[in-house]
């Protein structure tokens, strides 16, 4: 039986964001391929935390010579932490976001974030990103020599039932900035003349955007029509999925986007803006980023014109064919660090 250690968000089991389960699918998925997995789930403000010393013991605890994957969003910030232990430990950086990419910090902060990300990445023996867009643009921007490619998976799902097809929209994303859900209360402020209800399911982020999201809820009369439902996990959340006749997701960045890929497993089509294409793929319509207008004119078209509806639909068929398993992803992962113990 092989060793791995597996460094998580103290979070990993209470906030349903996308990097969250992939970490946890994985982790279940190595298990049932014979690896013990040794989870350390440290507690702190991620990226940039008030006390690094819960990371620090957990990495010395580790023997020497281990492999250790390390979340990035604990990892990539914290240099002064991680690096000394690159000598002796066999260390493997999972990067589900770049730091410097989350929206709203300053530019000093994203330029501090991005070099200690530079500096973690080169002590790694392996960088792993979640799709090949991401891979690309880490490898280019940190002048890294490699970077692997371990897609999020899907589960088999059944196809889902909708409501009329047309007028039940669904956003599945937390709700901070990067998620653009301003953007989407905006664009859909201009469609009221036409019947839709929209429900967004997902954690809240920083409670000044929230009341901000809330506030253009309220000031474009849309609070029977747009509702906040927070976050949803099993049953509730694949009730919200049943009921869906077109998913949105308006991020302003993102780097795989797995909620696009759990729509499409059910053949919900999907609208969103053009920063997940390998998760979209030619499953759906995608506008570009923090282009409200253009947005307003697609779910306009998605809700007055059949043939388009028609399109989506069959095109999220086509794609709900091509997508990855869980299985799939994990082998992937394992060759990955398979490589490290070499």
């Amino acid at each position: 039986m092989t060793f791995l250690h597996v460094v998580l968000p103290g979070n990993v089991d209470d906030v349903p964001s996308g990097g969250n389960v992939y970490d946890r699918r994985l982790c279940r998925g190595l298990v049932a391929l014979g690896t013990e997995v040794r989870e350390l789930a440290v507690p702190g403000a991620w990226p940039r935390p008030d006390d690094t010393t819960p990371l620090h013991r957990a990495l010395a605890a580790i023997p020497d010579d281990a492999v250790v994957l390390l979340d990035g969003l604990v990892a990539c910030g914290v240099p002064e932490v991680v690096v000394p232990h690159a000598k002796r430990l066999r260390l493997a950086v999972l990067v589900h976001l770049p730091l410097a990419d989350e929206t709203g910090l300053t530019p000093e902060l994203a330029a501090g974030l991005d070099a200690a990300e530079r500096e973690v990445l080169h002590a790694a023996r392996a960088v792993i990103a979640t799709s090949p867009r991401a891979a690309g643009q880490l490898k280019e921007h940190h002048g890294l020599a490699e970077v692997h490619v371990v897609v999020p998976g899907t589960d088999p799902e059944p196809l889902t039932p909708g409501t009329d097809g047309a007028s039940r929209l669904l956003c599945v994303a937390s709700v901070t900035p990067r998620k653009g859900h301003d953007l989407l209360v905006e664009a859909l402020a201009t469609v009221r003349d036409l019947p839709w209800t929209c429900e967004c399911v997902g954690p809240f982020g920083a409670d000044a955007h929230v009341r901000r999201v809330r506030e253009l809820i309220d000031r474009h009369g849309l609070g029977d029509r747009v509702a906040l439902s927070g976050p949803r996990t099993g049953a509730p959340l694949a009730e919200a999925y049943a009921k869906a006749d077109l998913f949105v997701l308006p991020s302003r960045a993102e780097t795989y986007g797995m909620v696009v890929t759990e729509a499409l497993a059910r053949g919900i089509p999907v609208l969103a803006t053009d920063v997940v294409p390998d998760a979209l793929g030619t499953g759906g319509l995608a506008v570009a980023p923090d282009d409200t207008p253009a947005l307003a004119r697609a779910v306009r078209r998605w809700l007055t014109d059949p043939g388009l509806r028609g399109d989506l639909r069959h095109a999220a068929l086509a794609r709900r064919a091509e997508l990855s398993t869980w299985d799939e992803s994990t082998r992937d992962m394992a060759e990955v660090l398979a490589s490290l113990r070499a």
